[in-house]
C-alpha cells in the first residue's frame, strides 16, 4: 500500500514534510496574510490585489456613479501572461455600458438592443476575470470561430467584459483597443446564435455581428481566466 501511494505522488508535488512545514509556518504566523494571498492567487500579493480592486471601485464610482466595495471579491488564480484584471459590477448590461462608451467617444452598434445577448458570465453579482494585457485581441486565437473555441474548451471574453475593458483602457491611455483587428466576443451570443464583435475604426467604436462559424485573421477572441 505504501508503494502504491508513493507511485501516485507526482514528482513535482510537495513532500509530506514540506506540507507539514507549510502548516507549521501558518500556525506560527511566519507566513503573513499577504504571502498567503499571493500563494492562493498564483503569485499576486495581497497588497497588489487590494490596489487593483481599489482602482476598480474608483472606476465604477466615476463612470457609473456606483458605490462598490470589492475588497472581498474573489480574484481567480493568476496565470502567467494574463495580467489584466477586469471587474464587472453587479447589474452591468451591454446597453448600460455601451451608453457610457457613447458618452465618452463616438460609438456605433449594428443592433437596437444589445441586451438581447446571453453571456457565459452574468453580472447578477460582482465578478472578475483575467485577460492578456494587449491592445489587439489574442493572436493565438486568430482564424478561430466561436464554434472552434467551444470545441477546444477555451473560455473567452464576453461583450460586457470587452466594453468595460475599452473604457478602462481609454481612462488609462486616452487610446483604444483593437485598432488593427477586432475582438470577437465569443463568450456572448445573440438569441439567434450570432456572436458580437468590437473594434476601433479610427473614428469610432463599432459593434458588429458574426456567425458562430465566422473566422478570419483579423477577427480574434480574447481568452479569459475566470
Amino acid at each position: 500500500m505504501l508503494k502504491l501511494h508513493a507511485t501516485a505522488w507526482a514528482s513535482d508535488s510537495p513532500t509530506p514534510a514540506q506540507i507539514k512545514e507549510f502548516f507549521a509556518q501558518i500556525e506560527s504566523r511566519k507566513i503573513t496574510k499577504n504571502r498567503l494571498q499571493g500563494f492562493l492567487r498564483g503569485g499576486i500579493s495581497g497588497s497588489e490585489c487590494e490596489k487593483l480592486l481599489a482602482g476598480w471601485q474608483f472606476f465604477y464610482e466615476k463612470h457609473f456613479n456606483l458605490d462598490r466595495d470589492f475588497s472581498t471579491l474573489r480574484i481567480p488564480e493568476h496565470e502567467e501572461g494574463f495580467d489584466r484584471l477586469i471587474v464587472v459590477a453587479e447589474g452591468m448590461t451591454p446597453e448600460k455600458i455601451f451608453s457610457r462608451i457613447k458618452s465618452l467617444m463616438p460609438a456605433w452598434k449594428y443592433s437596437d438592443n444589445l441586451d438581447d445577448i446571453t453571456s457565459d458570465r452574468k453580472a447578477d453579482k460582482d465578478y472578475c476575470v483575467w485577460v492578456r494585457n494587449r491592445v489587439e485581441a489574442d493572436e493565438e486565437l486568430k482564424n478561430k470561430s466561436a464554434n472552434d473555441l467551444k470545441r477546444e474548451n477555451i473560455p473567452s471574453i464576453t461583450l460586457e467584459e470587452r466594453f468595460i475593458y475599452e473604457i478602462k483602457f481609454f481612462d488609462e491611455t486616452g487610446k483604444h483597443l483593437d485598432v488593427d483587428n477586432s475582438t470577437l466576443c465569443t463568450g456572448s451570443r445573440h438569441s439567434g446564435g450570432s456572436v458580437p464583435g468590437v473594434y476601433w475604426s479610427g473614428v469610432q467604436v463599432g459593434v458588429f455581428w458574426s456567425g458562430p462559424g465566422g473566422q478570419s485573421v483579423d477577427m480574434r477572441s480574447r481568452a479569459v481566466v475566470s
